[in-house]
């Protein structure tokens, strides 16, 4: 009986997920439909980016629309349930390969696995849901990370390089690349990006993949502001604006915020002697800073962060009485201010006052001390 243990957890995560498939999620996935329709547009080297697609416009380089082309040729319903079985699977891997990358680790893998789906777990389901490539990108940037804690900085570079065309958040990850990896990784990191920039011109032309590209941009731009007040938008852009209203001085306000929170992540990065294994605090601490920063960041890009969480809750019981409780209770707040728990009047006024957005600068907090204590 025993050689069958391994099996369990994943026969148990494939018969969770068929069931979920089948009664909720094969009836959603709004946005893979974007991301396929893309696709066929970008086979037959037509326009991506169109006003008429209205809030369903695609948001994602050229290179991505290619790289979906395969989906675009299967039956919706088929492209559906692989794109869903391969994003369970994504995050399965994601959540053990940051476990697993966790150094100096005091809780068992199982705790932390079960801990992390417990306080992303809304995170997580609302991604499936949608069938977006958040899990995509963050297992991809959790293998740069790893690559770089094994002395690959190439493979980090690429990896950097590759999940900018899957969301240009990665782009973030520049500085800590080129501290963890040295030039090499960054190098590699630019190569990647602009050879990706560069590829749709086979289809497009160079003219038109120019004309792509700027469409992109505005795309991007264009549709910031209409979604600034949305209650699951957690960027400080629309924190500031939830509490002045939306106008310059939020724009400024937010600007300096974020301007300050990449200053405690470079300071943090000034202390990085003081522990053996520097890199996996860091990489969490910027990818929990990446739904604050984008002005379209809804809540669920949140599970980017995953590491971040992973070794907060690995190391709040090392942490002071007080800033132990600061950080359980800012993660509560942050993971359990779900609509059908905390009923519909509280809810809404916490989405009104920000509080996913102060839960998340308060964490960076956390992280940040944990680094000047030397916990990781």
């Amino acid at each position: 009986m025993s050689r069958f243990r391994p099996l369990i957890w994943p026969l148990t995560i494939v018969v969770l997920a068929s069931i979920v498939y089948v009664v909720r999620i094969q009836h959603e996935m709004v946005d893979f439909a974007v991301y396929r329709q893309a696709a066929g547009r970008a086979m037959a080297a037509e326009t991506l980016y169109r006003e008429s697609d209205g809030h369903y416009q695609y948001k994602y380089l050229p290179a991505f629309a290619f790289a979906m082309a395969p989906f675009a040729r299967l039956d919706p319903e088929a492209a559906k349930a692989i794109w869903f079985a391969l994003s369970v699977g994504l995050l399965s891997a994601l959540i053990r390969w940051s476990v697993r990358g966790l150094p100096e680790r005091r809780r068992s893998e199982q705790a932390l696995i079960w801990l992390t789906i417990l306080f992303l777990g809304k995170f997580y389901v609302r991604e499936l849901n949608l069938g977006q490539t958040n899990i995509l990108l963050a297992t991809v940037l959790v293998g740069a990370l790893l690559s770089a804690q094994v002395d690959q900085p190439g493979l980090a570079g690429a990896l950097v390089g590759i999940g900018f065309f899957v969301k240009p958040y990665a782009l973030i990850l520049l500085p800590w690349l080129l501290v963890a990896t040295g030039l090499t990784g960054l190098l590699v990191a630019l190569g990647v990006a602009i050879v990706g920039l560069l590829l749709p011109a086979a289809a497009y032309g160079w003219s038109g993949n120019l004309h792509e590209i700027v469409g992109w941009y505005r795309t991007v731009t264009d549709t910031s502001a209409p979604n600034l007040l949305i209650p699951e938008n957690i960027s400080l852009v629309t924190m500031w604006s939830k509490w002045l209203g939306a106008g310059t001085l939020a724009t400024r306000l937010a600007i300096g915020t974020g301007l300050a929170a990449l200053g405690v992540a470079a300071a943090v990065m000034t202390r990085r002697r003081t522990v053996s294994e520097p890199n996996y605090l860091e990489f969490g601490l910027l990818m929990l800073l990446v739904p604050l920063l984008s002005p379209q960041g809804w809540d669920y890009v949140l599970l980017i962060a995953t590491p971040a969480f992973i070794c907060l809750l690995d190391r709040i019981g090392d942490m002071s009485r007080g800033w132990r409780a600061w950080t359980l209770a800012w993660m509560i707040v942050m993971s359990f201010t779900i609509f059908d728990l905390i009923g519909r009047r509280l809810y809404v006024g916490a989405m009104a006052i920000s509080i996913i957005s102060v839960s998340v600068v308060a964490l960076v907090g956390s992280l940040a001390y944990t680094r000047w204590r030397a916990l990781a």
